[in-house]
């Protein structure tokens, strides 16, 4: 497994909260923590947000935490955890499966949000009722920072004998913390494949190769037209690409022609890093969040078009296989919010890309 230190890559600001110990009421629970939040993409009246929190205390059971926006900034919707807010306080307790935080472990969170006028981050952070505190630390590069050109096929690196780099392309589903990638992992010959990405990866009860571009709360449309993808393919060089992606747009009511079209500008985009790309993208898996009556059957009417989209697009030396992880996928037993995964979804969603992995390795 080859491991990366990578600068974060896109529209990112990061807020890092070192934590002072501090004393809590139990005697048995000396508490303090850290909190990194970084904004992972905005545009005009939206962003994207992520939150690492870090246990610098005892372990804790079960989870709360409590931070404060102060530009008037509201959270839309959240995965991995669950939320409310009253006014600029927004208060996140954890999903059933990541409550427990050992000393030193971490959990995170990833939201989309709305804002006008400015996007600071939030004024304070507290954990179980702790307040988690520090400095800032710079910024990645900002929203208006050129994006990378495009490479040419013949900037591309010649095949080198070694393991298969796969790319798991996506948003939360791929990536917070997308544990169906260690369990693929687990069903594959460790010594021929490494997961390659410019994010790492994130605790699912075991050890794996974690690298990944899963990317909480992006569009696919967004990241075509902003040409990300460019310089997480510079940076990685896969030679496999696994895309579940197009949720959020979905979510966002982004019809199905604008997706498509997304996905043909990223699969240029991977036959440029790499002519011989091996393209395995999914018909993704069932959207019900209780908020969005509709959106159940906007993922119905994309996942229709998938297949005649690939066919059209697929070519002998960069062919493009689909992977139904639609069928058979119930949001009510398979995921713990009607949109994101959970053990059983994650188990039916590694067994659903694992054939088209195999053969693709081969």
């Amino acid at each position: 497994m080859h491991r990366r230190r990578l600068a974060a890559l896109g529209a990112a600001g990061a807020l890092l909260v070192t934590g002072a110990v501090a004393t809590a009421t139990r005697a048995d629970a000396a508490a303090g923590c850290s909190v990194k939040y970084t904004v992972s993409s905005q545009w005009p009246g939206g962003f994207g947000a992520n939150i690492e929190v870090t246990n610098l205390g005892d372990p804790v059971t079960g989870w709360s935490l409590v931070f404060t926006f102060t530009a008037g900034q509201t959270v839309s919707q959240l995965w991995n955890g669950s939320h409310t807010q009253s006014g600029g306080q927004v208060t996140v307790r954890n999903a059933g499966w990541n409550g427990s935080i050992p000393a030193g472990g971490k959990a995170s969170v990833g939201f989309n949000g709305s804002w006008t006028g400015s996007n600071p981050v939030p004024s304070s952070f507290a954990l179980n009722g702790v307040a988690c505190t520090g400095g800032v630390v710079p910024s990645s590069p900002s929203p208006s920072s050129p994006s990378p050109s495009s490479p040419s096929p013949s900037q591309s690196t010649p095949p080198q004998d070694g393991p298969t780099k796969i790319m798991a392309l996506g948003d939360s589903i791929t990536g917070s913390p997308g544990c169906w990638r260690a369990l693929l992992w687990q069903k594959l010959p460790a010594a021929e494949v490494d997961f390659v990405g410019t994010l790492p990866g994130q605790g699912c009860g075991f050890a794996y190769d974690g690298e990944n571009e899963g990317h909480g709360g992006f569009l696919v449309t967004n990241v075509a037209n902003q040409n990300q993808l460019v310089g997480w393919l510079s940076a990685t060089d896969p030679d496999v690409v696994l895309m579940h992606f197009g949720t959020n747009d979905a979510w966002s009511n982004i019809p199905a022609a604008t997706i498509l079209a997304a996905y043909t500008r990223l699969v240029e985009q991977m036959r440029a890093s790499n002519p011989n790309m091996k393209i395995i993208v999914a018909q993704i898996i069932p959207l019900e969040p209780p908020t969005c009556g509709d959106c159940g059957q906007r993922v119905v009417t994309l996942n229709a078009a998938i297949p005649g989209w690939a066919a059209s697009l697929s070519t002998a030396a960069s062919p493009i296989t689909v992977v139904d992880q639609w069928t058979g996928f119930n949001t009510a037993t398979d995921t713990y919010d009607g949109v994101h995964p959970n053990d059983a979804g994650n188990v039916k969603i590694a067994n659903r890309w694992y054939p088209a992995v195999a053969a693709a390795i081969s």
